[in-house]
């Protein structure tokens, strides 16, 4: 028997003032795993507060760049142009620079995923008054994306020099590719090309 609240929708509701999409899907082994997208992302920390209070545990937080979606096609004539794709909320746009960072929470051994969206150079509140696991996965992000963690008691770099002009991995090689193909023949490739050098 999954150990997820039966009203948690309900109390995320309550917390999420700007609203919420939600889903949750039970396994045959009766572990359930939740989803809980924000249509404002500074609805983040009256959630993790919720969540806190019922005992929940952060496990980790992930930072991705969704690819933006196919361009409509164009209007017929007569017809009115497709509005521009966004996220969940309406306010930010899904251009393929913009990010989703997912908290994924223990509830129990069940697990619930946080999901807010964040234009690039964008700000997100901090977790780590509330979740001590926050503080690198936030300091990292802050070093790797454009992102800004709004309240880290210690926004310090963690691993790359602060000499470095910030995401810079972002610009040279997109961190989905580096750990996705970290040792495939394509990404050197592609990094030889990107430095004019010759293999």
């Amino acid at each position: 028997m999954s150990l997820m609240p039966d009203d948690l929708e309900a109390r995320l509701v309550t917390a999420a003032p700007g609203g919420i999409r939600y889903s949750a899907k039970t396994d045959d082994k009766s572990v359930t795993t939740a989803w809980c997208v924000l249509a404002n992302k500074d609805d983040l920390l009256p959630i993790a507060g919720l969540l806190k209070a019922m005992g929940a545990r952060l496990s980790t937080m992930t930072v991705f760049q969704p690819k933006a979606p196919a361009a409509p096609p164009p209007p017929k004539e007569g017809e009115e142009a497709a509005p521009a794709p966004t996220f969940f909320g309406g306010d930010v746009a899904s251009d393929g620079k913009s990010y989703e960072i997912d908290y994924h929470f223990d509830i129990e051994g069940d697990t619930l995923t946080v999901v807010a969206h964040v234009p690039s150079g964008g700000e997100i509140d901090s977790l780590s008054a509330l979740y001590r696991t926050a503080d690198w996965n936030e300091r990292e992000a802050m070093e790797i994306y454009a992102l800004i963690v709004r309240g880290h008691p210690d926004p310090r770099r963690l691993f790359i020099d602060p000499a470095i002009e910030g995401a810079v991995l972002e610009r040279l090689i997109p961190y989905s590719t580096l750990v996705n193909s970290a040792s495939t023949k394509g990404l050197w490739e592609k990094i030889l090309a990107q430095t004019g050098s010759k293999s």
